[in-house]
């Protein structure tokens, strides 16, 4: 929302004579765990009284309401080491995607304001309990059995992969629109003799369903993921993959764009093939890459490209995007992680799990929970800079940046890697060492102190600790991931 539309909205909303369930003022922060409580008081409130969202405003006196501003600003508050959104998103069942915004309303007076969505089918909970507004009171909604038993009660909605995009439709069509070859070819097993057989094991995997009169329904699964033409299916087709090649290293000219028309599994060789060939080559740096001639390793690339499909969240607008500049590949899909972004190489959660394991058997992606220390393996091997992870308002973005030199990086850069390189190390039955980043980084032994000043920077921003703070010896000391 823009400045003028949140400006709008929060007159509209101190103009309601008092607090309500799903509407509350605060003038500043008073503690991480009540903001927490009141988010899901909040949405658990809005779905009550049928509101499209709910509303925790910082800046607002709650008895006068009079618009005073804040000095909280959620977006920089931290819980420990850890972002505070981030905290706040890992202790939420579910993990509702609320958004933050926060601007100047008046001179001087700043506000901050979380906008809530309601709950869906069950309670939000917040540290496994699940709150609801009594009056200016925040309690918990067990407490409150029928109010909680009316959010239970509502009506359920299907996943995404289960849901129908296309009904009542013959044999011939389904074959016809779908590439069940891949399927079979992808498992290695033999194409059936006879169309039947074909479609009671795509019935089995749930890519489509057989009704009771004899005719098929295709599911979002079976479409997404081996459609022959995914115009042909409605609304998804704006969940086609995009990709656009740009001059230099910004948005202002591109070079060709390619709009994918097959589905996710049915098109993969032919993304993965187009977007290597657009890709940079390297000039035979280090010792690693004699043999290759691209700048960024291809297997680092089709984790990502196939994480971007899985954790896409599909009831957000927008589409998994690949951008290729002189120095950098952008991979972003719409919605944010279940997990923090600083815990991607060491914990795994899809909100996609059928669609997840059925590409993972297939093959088009690692096995659960190895994807992400392979492309930050990769890049080490490569010596490339350590990707970023991005998370942005509705979107997740991923960069992979092109080769430099240790020097050229700066201190985020470098704190970065060895953050990065540490948790490889860990999850690996290993620890990080002066001597094992010294190698990350191609750093010769006389210049160990370049891997010491770096590591005392990752020690410094909480990123990294010693394995055994009581050793003195600083010549065998062992570093560990900080939530290790």
């Amino acid at each position: 929302m823009e400045e003028k539309e949140l400006k709008k909205l929060l007159k509209e909303l101190v103009s309601y004579s008092q607090e309500s369930e799903w509407l509350e003022f605060k003038l500043n922060f008073h503690s991480n765990e009540e903001i927490g409580e009141r988010i899901s008081a909040i949405s658990n409130g809005a779905a009550l009284n049928k509101k499209r969202y709910g509303f925790l405003v910082f800046g607002v006196e709650d008895e006068t309401h009079l618009i005073k501003g804040t000095t909280f600003s959620l977006k920089k508050a931290k819980q420990g080491k850890e972002e505070l959104e981030n905290w706040l998103l890992q202790r939420l069942n579910p993990r509702i995607d609320f958004q933050i915004h926060e601007f100047t309303y008046d001179l001087g007076i700043n506000i901050t304001m979380l906008i809530i969505p309601p709950a869906k089918n069950v309670p939000v909970k917040f540290k496994k309990t699940a709150f609801i507004r009594i009056g200016s009171y925040t309690r918990h909604l067990n407490d409150f059995p029928e109010k909680e038993s009316k959010i239970w009660n509502r009506k359920n909605e299907a996943k995404f992969e289960s849901r129908i995009v296309k009904t009542d439709i013959e044999s011939n069509e389904v074959i016809s629109l779908l590439d069940t070859q891949i399927y079979f070819d992808l498992l290695k097993i033999p194409y059936p003799s006879n169309r039947e057989a074909v479609l009671d094991k795509l019935t089995s995997e749930k890519i489509i369903n057989k009704n009771i009169k004899g005719t098929y329904s295709i599911t979002n699964l079976g479409a997404i993921l081996f459609a022959k033409d995914l115009s042909l299916f409605g609304d998804l087709k704006r969940k086609a993959i995009r990709v656009i090649v740009y001059k230099g290293n910004n948005k202002i000219q591109t070079i060709r764009e390619q709009i994918g028309i097959k589905g996710y599994v049915s098109g993969y060789t032919g993304l993965i093939d187009w977007v290597n060939s657009q890709l940079p080559e390297n000039e035979e740096i280090g010792k690693a890459l004699r043999d290759n001639k691209r700048m960024y390793p291809e297997i680092a690339v089709r984790e990502l490209i196939a994480n971007s499909i899985i954790h896409q969240d599909f009831d957000e607008k927008g589409f998994p995007m690949i951008e290729i500049f002189s120095d950098r590949v952008e991979i972003t899909n719409p919605g944010i992680p279940l997990i923090t972004p600083e815990r991607f190489i060491d914990e795994y959660q899809s909100r996609n799990d059928v669609l997840a394991d059925l590409m993972r058997r297939l093959g088009v992606c690692e096995e659960k929970g190895s994807g992400i220390d392979k492309v930050i393996f990769y890049n080490e091997m490569y010596q490339l800079p350590a990707p970023k992870f991005l998370i942005q308002e509705k979107h997740t973005k991923i960069i992979m940046y092109a080769y430099k030199e240790l020097n050229s990086m700066d201190k985020n850069d470098k704190i970065r890697a060895c953050y990065q390189h540490s948790c490889l190390k860990y999850v690996s039955n290993d620890i990080m060492t002066n001597q094992s980043l010294r190698d990350r980084f191609n750093i010769e032994s006389k210049n160990s102190a370049i891997a010491s000043r770096i590591i005392k920077e990752a020690l410094k921003s909480e990123m990294i600790k010693e394995d055994d703070p009581e050793s003195n010896s600083r010549k065998y000391k062992k570093y560990i991931p900080f939530w290790a």
